[in-house]
């Protein structure tokens, strides 16, 4: 018996899909003061019969209060025939006076009914009650929803030590449907009064100015930090793609003193201000154009507090006790001595009274250590530099060049990278490379790093090259927009090709069912020229997670994988720990994968934002075995041309006609021939069309099952919107290759 292109199951078979995963979009207020109870709503979608909240880290504790959910079309339906029905009682005179209450209750809910919600992916609120232990570290958080069909996706939230105050939630259906009735730009509200130092939270609806009022002292320093696009990095439907906040700071006579819609390069808005004058003052916020909805979600530090603006240097080597300048306002300290152990990224952060600041990225690597010395402005005083080196250094003025200058042989690589921008450095670098005769050999402005997700303007600079001959180089190093200053600090990494990769693993929530089968997305984050193959492996991984395709190819940044859930199952999120090893140099190297989410910005553009955790949940009944496996995990050498069969096992399963395998986003010339039965289930036979593939062509196939009614004489072509989705088959590690 044959089937072309079709797998057949007689038993109906679960659907599963990643489409209808729980969803948070906010979280409101983003953050509590240790020591209180806090009420906060969570904003999202399928989140019906949440249980509980996970929050990362320890001392805070979340209960749940209650959820709403926007009316369907058939249950608002149900309800105008309702209040139909009563309204007609009254035109009669049969109307009774608990109906009558009733019928004001019901026109009330309609009307809200019919207002249109924001976007359906926030429509959905839960309430929790946050509390936070007095003891509670401060600092940023993930916080996650548990429903019955899995963990959410994770969201930012704080905990802080200083006094909070909040707005009221935004309601849980968001602006009219006639613009007509839309609030008009700058509409004010009453300012909210406050007391310093404090922390205030809020939600920008359309149209809306929060402000804030209170009294401050001549000569207070002031400083007011929002934090918007760090609490919801990216907003799919939304342009520029995040919150843009603007903040003002006004006087009691309504003058404005200050104004800020950004600090440096980031894009939420910080003010630093002397004040003039003992009053009363107000502090104004909004969207630079106006826009809101319930996910504009602020959350602004208001007082005389630390906040760092900068550091020098931005790194040290593994080992040393080195000392860092702090710059910035209100700080306790000019200088904190940062003791160094492996090498990575470390926190800087200083603490006044109740109040942690901001922390900056401190750099720790393993290369020698070279401070700039000045004056290093041109090549006749260029600073001779070893190799290999990092040369810790600051574009002091506007218009400052430094220069280096080194020693290589014909045909030597070198690698020369600027880590400024990604450390917190506003410098907007430029490298350019000459010869000893000033000719130029090569010019980078920015370099694009996939793994500084937060970063929309990849400012960092890289040149990498194989040196044309002997003789001494001179590389020049300067600010593409001839800024300088203090703060305009970076890490010039000079030395041969250090290879290396990172993996981040996305999406950083997986819900299974148990049984089934479900794609994840591996991505490469390769350094220096590496292209190796990377390899993976599960660590510690509940008994029965079956980790499938368990490779990224050689000369490839990404690919998918599947995870088939185990037969029982995991109701609470555990912890997934996945491993990359790759050769490099003739030594194996290990990374752990970075969890992350695959976050759109302005319907276009992609970042892996990384995430504390990869949780995983397995739901449904227990000991339901996987629906199918692959009878060997080998690699399938699929020859150019010809036909090869992918084994797979279906237990006990029965074939039939209407149920179909098709390949998933598949590379171009590999196709599924035809499906025939085998003793222990089926056999797909794959093809290589020698005309749009060629041999080394490397990766995973996935497979997705479903089900698909016969044609009949009724219906003589198969219809493609009555499919059923089945479930995806464990990922096919593949090799095209020449034919034999």
């Amino acid at each position: 018996m044959r089937w072309s292109g079709v797998l057949a199951l007689a038993c109906a078979l679960p659907l599963y899909s990643q489409q209808n995963a729980p969803h948070i979009g906010y979280v409101y207020p983003a953050g509590a003061r240790a020591g209180a109870a806090t009420r906060i709503t969570v904003g999202g979608q399928f989140l019906d019969g949440v249980t509980e909240a996970v929050v990362s880290g320890a001392g805070l504790q979340a209960s749940m209060v209650g959820f709403l959910k926007p009316m369907t079309p058939m249950e608002v339906n149900q309800l105008r025939e309702q209040v139909q029905a009563l309204a007609d009682k009254r035109k009669a005179g049969t109307l009774t006076v608990d109906e009558q209450k009733t019928l004001v209750e019901l026109r009330e809910k309609l009307q809200s009914a019919v207002r249109q919600p924001a976007s359906p992916a926030i429509a959905e609120q839960v309430t929790l009650e946050v509390t936070a232990a007095p003891n509670a570290a401060p600092g940023a958080r993930e916080l996650r929803l548990l429903t019955p069909t899995g963990v959410t996706n994770p969201l930012a939230f704080h905990v802080d030590r200083l006094p909070e105050f909040s707005k009221s939630p935004a309601p849980v259906i968001g602006r009219p449907v006639r613009p007509a009735a839309q609030p008009k730009p700058g509409a004010a509200e009453p300012p909210v009064n406050i007391a310093l130092p404090a922390i205030v939270n809020g939600q920008i609806m359309p149209g809306r100015v929060d402000r804030y009022r209170f009294t401050a002292d001549k000569g207070q320093h002031l400083m007011i930090a929002a934090k918007a696009q760090e609490l919801i990095p990216y907003i799919s439907d939304a342009v520029p793609g995040w919150f843009q906040a603007t903040l003002a700071l006004y006087d009691a006579d309504g003058k404005q003193l200050a104004y800020a819609d950004r600090h440096s390069f980031h894009p939420d808005p910080v003010i630093y201000y002397e004040i003039p004058a003992d009053g009363s003052y107000t502090l104004a916020i909004q969207d630079s154009i106006f826009r809101g909805r319930e996910d504009f979600v602020y959350r602004i530090a208001i007082g005389e507090l630390p906040y760092l603006t900068g550091i020098f240097p931005l790194g040290a080597k593994a080992g040393a006790k080195a000392g860092v300048e702090l710059l910035g306002w209100n700080l306790p300290a000019a200088r904190v001595t940062e003791r160094t152990k492996k090498a990575g990224l470390v926190p800087i952060a200083v603490r006044k009274g109740d109040w942690t600041s901001n922390a900056l990225s401190f750099a720790i690597d393993t290369l020698p250590e070279v401070m700039e010395k000045e004056p290093n402005d041109d090549a006749r005083h260029a600073q001779k530099i070893k190799l290999p080196a990092i040369v810790n250094g600051r574009i002091d003025r506007p218009g400052d060049e430094d220069v280096f200058r080194f020693d290589g042989r014909a045909g030597e690589e070198i690698v020369a990278e600027v880590y400024a921008r990604r450390l917190d450095s506003p410098l907007d670098s430029i490298l350019r490379l000459t010869d000893a005769t000033g000719k130029q050999l090569a010019v980078n402005d920015d370099f694009v790093d996939r793994g500084a997700a937060l970063i929309t303007h990849q400012a960092d600079s890289r040149i990498a090259i194989a040196l044309p001959a002997k003789g001494t180089y001179y590389l020049y190093l300067g600010d593409t927009e001839h800024h300088g200053g203090r703060e305009y600090a970076y890490r010039l990494r000079i030395s041969h090709p250090m290879p290396d990769f990172e993996v981040r693993v996305a999406p950083s929530s997986v819900n299974l069912k148990t049984g089934v089968t479900m794609p994840i997305e591996v991505h490469a984050l390769r350094r220096d020229g590496f292209s190796g193959e990377i390899s993976l492996r599960l660590v510690n991984a509940p008994p029965g997670l079956v980790l499938s395709g368990a490779w990224i190819p050689a000369n490839q940044d990404d690919a998918r994988v599947t995870l088939t859930a185990p037969s029982d199952a995991i109701a609470k999120p555990v912890s997934l720990h996945l491993e990359a090893r790759a050769e490099i140099g003739g030594r194996e190297v290990v990374h752990q994968a970075v969890p992350a989410e695959d976050m759109m910005q302005a319907f276009y553009y992609h970042h892996l934002v990384p995430a504390k955790d990869w949780l995983l949940t397995v739901t449904g009944p227990a000991h339901r075995k996987a629906l199918w496996s692959l009878a060997s995990e080998k690699t399938v050498r699929l020859p150019v041309g010809k036909t090869v069969p992918v084994r797979v096992v279906v237990p006990g399963a029965q074939l039939a006609n209407q149920v179909r395998v098709s390949l998933n986003d598949p590379p171009e010339g590999i196709a599924v021939r035809e499906v025939t039965r085998t003793p222990e289930g089926i056999a797909i036979v794959l093809a290589a069309d020698g005309k749009r593939v060629k041999p080394g062509l490397q990766g995973n196939l996935v497979l997705d099952a479903f089900r698909e009614p016969p044609a009949n004489a009724a219906n003589p072509r198969p219809n493609a919107n009555r499919r059923q989705a089945l479930g995806t088959l464990p990922a096919v590690p593949f090799e095209v290759v020449a034919m034999n």
